[in-house]
């Protein structure tokens, strides 16, 4: 087995979803939950909340990929629930939804292609967990997280569908 590259953080992450996914049967909320509460911890203390989860999204992305594959998890799932979680520790901790979830989807994209897999059900799948997260903040962060992919993620309009529910 080829010796991992993950930071601290991504080590940390990797282990919690290992845990959190033996440990239940409800494995993407599982996913989105311990991605949700490593963005909350990492952050903690520090004054510009949506910087530091910028700085940190891949580390955790990285981590939940590679706990969730080790335990045979789908890569395309976790990927989906881990940027739904960030996205919602974003609105939880007060940084920029919009800004968040479009680095979250963009680190998920490229740990994706790091991983060999098929870039465009990746960048579905990243999107949709954004796009439902920020459905499920409110109406306001479903809009802003809309229009921010749409201008940032290539291949995010042909994901979004309509207007927010």
């Amino acid at each position: 087995m080829a010796e991992s590259k993950l930071t601290e953080i991504g080590r940390v992450t990797k282990k919690a979803v290992i845990g959190a996914l033996k440990g239940t049967g409800a494995k993407a909320q599982s996913i989105a939950e311990t991605s949700n509460d490593l963005v909350k911890a990492t952050i903690e203390g520090v004054g510009d909340f949506t910087v530091a989860i910028e700085k940190r999204v891949g580390e955790i992305v990285s981590g939940a990929i590679e706990g969730a594959n080790e335990v045979g998890e789908d890569l395309f799932m976790t990927l989906k629930s881990t940027v739904s979680g960030i996205v919602k520790a974003s609105s939880d901790v007060g940084a920029d939804v919009a800004k968040t979830a479009v680095t979250a989807t963009e680190g998920a994209i490229k740990v994706a292609a790091r991983a060999g897999a098929d870039i465009g059900k990746a960048t579905k799948e990243a999107v949709t967990g954004a796009v439902e997260a920020g459905d499920q903040i409110g109406t306001q962060a479903s809009k802003a997280v809309r229009e921010a992919l749409k201008t940032s993620i290539k291949g995010a309009k042909d994901v979004i569908k309509g207007p927010p529910k």
